[in-house]
């Protein structure tokens, strides 16, 4: 239970992390200038083809190392980084580059008359994001980033590796110690099953309050 209690605080702070990474890359992608959406592009391509496992060794160890050695190079000590807040920014760097794809799409699916209503009204970009293009977009990003937030549930797990107590790692000590591995990983696998339907229900009932007054998704694809 203490490393599922882990695993959530991760899943909850990654998922938080990559969507604001993807409103503000998916944003920057489709009215960034030249500069912006080259480097953003280049972002979500090498996220989306390198295996997540490497991304996780190599952003934990590289990444703390780099941040400490440039605070070193601003004559500030080195800080050690927390494993809850090192996992965080990892899997949220990893979910931010699928968030902006999601958010991108799903942002290209509102119908261009709301957005040039808005802008003939003069609202700024700012406001229209605000009022226009989140809620008008949310119907059609919920499904994206519902498989996100259980993909970054998994995604805990190859935490393990880099000696994180989340759920997996919990049970494999657990596991080592009492040679009950059965018991144990059957344990594991229930409790993640267990997140994802209580998951389910509760994206439902937002997938439903988003689309409130809007056609059953069966009638709009006739």
């Amino acid at each position: 239970m203490r490393g599922l209690a882990n695993s959530i605080q991760i899943a909850v702070g990654a998922f938080g992390l990559g969507l604001a990474i993807g409103i503000s890359g998916a944003w920057g992608k489709l009215y960034g200038g030249p500069v912006v959406r080259d480097l953003l592009e280049v972002y979500t391509t090498i996220v989306r083809a390198v295996p997540e496992l490497v991304l996780i060794l190599l952003l934990y160890y590289a990444g703390t190392d780099l941040i400490n050695r440039a605070l070193e190079q601003f004559g500030y000590p080195a800080i050690d980084i927390s494993g809850l807040g090192a996992g965080i920014g990892v899997l949220g760097v990893v979910q931010g580059a699928y968030a902006t794809e999601v958010i991108r799409g799903a942002i290209l699916s509102i119908p261009q008359g709301q957005v040039e209503a808005a802008r003939a009204y003069g609202m700024s970009p700012g406001k229209m994001l605000r009022r226009i293009t989140l809620p008008a977009m949310l119907p059609f990003a919920i499904p994206g980033l519902a498989n996100l937030w259980l993909i970054a549930t998994k995604d805990t797990a190859l935490l393990a590796v880099v000696g994180f107590n989340e759920l997996t790692q919990e049970t494999r000590q657990a596991a080592a110690t009492t040679k009950y591995y059965f018991t144990f990983y059957v344990a594991a696998g229930a409790l993640y099953l267990m997140l994802t339907l209580f998951s389910n229900v509760i994206i439902g009932r937002i997938e439903r309050w988003a689309r409130r007054g809007m056609p059953p998704v069966a009638e709009a694809g006739r």
